[in-house]
């Protein structure tokens, strides 16, 4: 399990983008090693040489480079774009990296919000399905509002829910979702979970804009 002030590496990819931004953050102010995956490391460096100086300053690299390097990798990458990715990466990885999938794979066609329709049923068991037996997958951090998390500060409070493919795999994530203020990890059980929780971030975009708010999130209570 990666741990503060160690020296294991936190990979994000699509780490420029609104959440993979707020998580690089949320990750390099609790004090892990955090590097920062583009397909344009120049352009990475350019815009996190402008992020606040909140914690140990995060690395850049590209796509490969930070997978190889990383004990965890997280992917904040739009789902239509994955599936290249995970080809480029798979003989990459270490053995026991753990991969959090973060992405929700939803359309806004002619206004309406949907989910893409995938063959294994979730983003999450799309990416084990595509991934070494080696490596470990985790979802999480789908529910909280991207925006929130890519402001960088202040409390999230609500919970977060998290599913796996191995009890360690779950445990991992739990740990990495309570560094962050305010967000409580919720251990739901086996991957196929995932695709519960897909639906749940859609109802909460829908409750946003049927109510016209943007913090529209979730608190399990009697847990």
């Amino acid at each position: 399990m990666i741990q503060p002030g160690s020296t294991d590496a936190i990979a994000v990819l699509g780490g420029t983008g609104r959440q993979g931004r707020g998580l690089a953050q949320w990750f390099a102010r609790a004090g892990l090693r955090v590097i920062v995956g583009s397909r344009d490391p120049v352009r990475a460096r350019e815009a996190v040489a402008g992020w606040p100086a909140t914690g140990p300053p995060p690395e850049v690299a590209d796509y490969v480079a930070a997978s190889a390097r990383a004990d965890v990798v997280v992917l904040a990458v739009p789902f239509v774009s994955v599936d290249p990715l995970l080809q480029e990466l798979q003989p990459h990885f270490k053995d026991g990296t753990l991969v959090i999938d973060v992405m929700v794979p939803v359309t806004f066609a002619g206004g309406k919000i949907a989910l893409i329709d995938v063959a294994e049923g979730s983003a999450a068991e799309h990416v084990r399905a595509r991934l070494p037996p080696a490596v470990r997958v985790a979802c999480a951090f789908k529910t909280v509002p991207a925006h929130l998390l890519g402001a960088g500060f202040g409390p999230l409070d609500c919970d977060e829910f998290v599913c796996g493919d191995s009890d360690e795999a779950r445990s991992s994530a739990s740990a990495l979702v309570a560094l962050l203020p305010g967000l409580r990890p919720v251990d739901v059980g086996p991957l196929s979970r995932a695709r519960s929780i897909e639906h749940l971030t859609t109802l909460a975009i829908a409750i946003n804009r049927r109510h016209k708010t943007h913090d529209a999130r979730f608190r399990v209570v009697g847990l």
